[in-house]
């Protein structure tokens, strides 16, 4: 098993979720968070002087699937989430040994 985490533009949230949905995957966590990369924050105009953000809002989803499936979920993240331009976001892939479900403590492994 593999867990992906997908940090992108909010922006793009109702399209990643979407798009995985169609392509069968429908569990996830969904989480705002913020960050910067290689942009190094944005300028913005408030009351008429400029703001240095450095911290810009993103969206992360956490997915944990099998290992088979890591190349289409990605590519359907990167499909749906790309823009093209700088602060498109990252996607992570973890190994994962095992999960248990809380309710039944059932292990569950790939």
């Amino acid at each position: 098993m593999k867990k992906i985490e997908a940090i992108f533009r909010p922006e793009k949230r109702d399209k990643v979720k979407t798009a995985l949905a169609e392509n069968g995957f429908f569990a996830m966590t969904v989480s705002d968070v913020r960050g910067r990369g290689a942009q190094k924050g944005i300028q913005l105009q408030y009351r008429g002087k400029r703001m240095k953000v450095d911290l810009i809002p993103k969206i992360k989803i956490e997915m944990v699937i099998r290992d088979d499936d890591v190349p289409k979920v990605i590519g359907t993240i990167r499909a749906a989430a790309r823009t093209g331009k700088y602060g498109d976001g990252r996607k992570f892939v973890l190994p994962v040994d095992q999960s248990a479900m809380v309710r039944t403590d059932e292990f569950v492994s790939d």
